[in-house]
């Protein structure tokens, strides 16, 4: 029986259980509120596009949890050139940053000029120019979001980049569809990159963006592959007894971290993708899984219940002792760090209660911040420039993906996709 239960804690561990949720720590907004910018229509002549590109741009900046876009019918007038604004205007209606644009034809191509305005200097913060095919309008949205973001408060923008899931789509009792999905971070321009009729679990982007690795069922037991993501070449790289689970890459790509229970316990492990070999970095009676790196490439968070209950530890991969991280709540797991490393997100249970959420500890501060507020939230992943999480949840007994940023400000479905949607993963920066 005691192994059973032991098991049956690395089952949730891995996939992180479904439960009802409650609310004990629920913060539905920020304390403070967010910045007014008005993204006025671009400008165009044609007929009509395919793209809203002023509204992509909005979301953007409201996805953040920073910025609240002035809706448009709120909007008193709509200049497409700088020297239409009127500052006083906007300054009326609240909005403190104006972005104005507009769109030409170019040698069959689009040309999009931009210019984003601080109403209340009355200057030209940033102003510029991008072009690409029509095809490429939400790209060009997203850069000009990207630039407009990190001009207005020095971070850099995560709009530009992509995310992973499984959809999960069941025909039967003894037939389902498992389909490994690229999309943009929004959940727009869905690909397929994987079917399978047995699980896909755990996918997770490589630093350069072109590579994934992922746990798949297909030879009845779990096993680790690696996938170039423009070729769909794929190498299976694990092949051990018993659990092979939960690959991470490492800052620089050149290695993997992942569970192994081929020595018989829940042990992470990591190889090195050149030499492919491996060497062990935990070594506990207890149940040790979910590695995530740190920046430095040395450390490593993971989750782990050898203080009674699962909470979140880190180690040197070169040894010493594993430090506990996380002490609020009875249950903490599946770290993911932001990238400046001062907030750790997870999935929480709290003190007195049986269910889950996902929250963000500053690690500074120690203070916990609940984020989710659905009764079945899982797998979080956080934006490379650590402003948002997007986890899996479900809404009226069907698996979705939610957007939420990490001030609490903003919490909104993506796109609702046929089947169970599940296991998302944020990709890095692409270059």
């Amino acid at each position: 029986m005691k192994i059973l239960k032991r098991w049956l804690l690395l089952s949730v561990l891995l996939c992180v259980g479904l439960a009802q949720a409650a609310d004990p720590l629920l913060i539905s907004g920020g304390t403070d509120r967010a910045i007014p910018i008005a993204v006025v229509p671009f400008g165009w002549q044609g007929s009509a596009l395919p793209e809203d590109i002023a509204q992509i741009i909005s979301n953007d900046l409201r996805n953040s949890g920073t910025f609240q876009p002035i809706a448009q019918q709120n909007m008193i007038s709509q200049p497409a050139q700088v020297s239409e604004v009127i500052f006083r205007d906007w300054s009326a209606v609240g909005a403190q940053y104006v972005l104005v644009g507009n769109i030409a034809p170019e040698a069959g191509r689009l040309r999009i000029n931009y210019a984003l305005l601080n109403v209340s200097t009355e200057q030209v913060m940033q102003s510029g120019s991008v072009s690409g095919s029509v095809e490429q309008l939400r790209d060009l949205a997203h850069y000009i979001a990207d630039q407009s973001y990190e001009k207005m408060t020095g971070v850099k923008g995560a709009f530009s980049t992509r995310l992973l899931y499984v959809i999960a789509e069941r025909f039967s009792a003894n037939n389902t569809r498992y389909t490994l999905q690229r999309a943009d971070y929004d959940g727009a321009r869905s690909v397929t990159l994987l079917q399978s009729r047995e699980p896909i679990l755990s996918p997770s982007f490589a630093p350069d963006g072109k590579r994934i690795a992922y746990v798949s069922f297909e030879q009845k037991r779990p096993r680790i592959f690696v996938q170039n993501i423009e070729t769909g070449h794929r190498e299976q790289i694990s092949n051990y007894e018993g659990l092979n689970g939960a690959p991470a890459w490492s800052p620089d790509g050149n290695r993997l971290a992942f569970v192994l229970s081929r020595d018989g316990n829940p042990e992470i492990y990591v190889m090195d993708m050149g030499s492919r070999q491996v060497r062990r970095v935990t070594n506990h009676a207890a149940i040790d899984t979910e590695p995530f790196w740190g920046k430095d490439g040395q450390t490593l968070y993971f989750t782990s219940d050898r203080s009674g209950k699962p909470q979140i530890y880190r180690m040197n991969i070169n040894g010493g002792a594993a430090e506990r991280v996380t002490f609020i709540g009875n249950y903490n797991a599946n770290p993911k760090l932001s990238a400046d490393e001062k907030t750790l997100v997870m999935i929480h249970r709290q003190d007195g209660y049986t269910v889950f959420k996902v929250a963000a500890q500053d690690l500074q501060r120690g203070s916990l911040r609940i984020l989710s507020d659905s009764s079945l939230d899982e797998s979080p992943t956080v934006a490379p420039n650590g402003t948002m999480v997007i986890y899996a949840t479900h809404q009226q007994g069907k698996g979705v993906l939610m957007l939420a940023s990490i001030n609490g400000r903003v919490r909104l479905p993506l796109p609702s996709i046929q089947g169970e949607v599940r296991e998302p993963s944020w990709s890095p920066y692409l270059h």
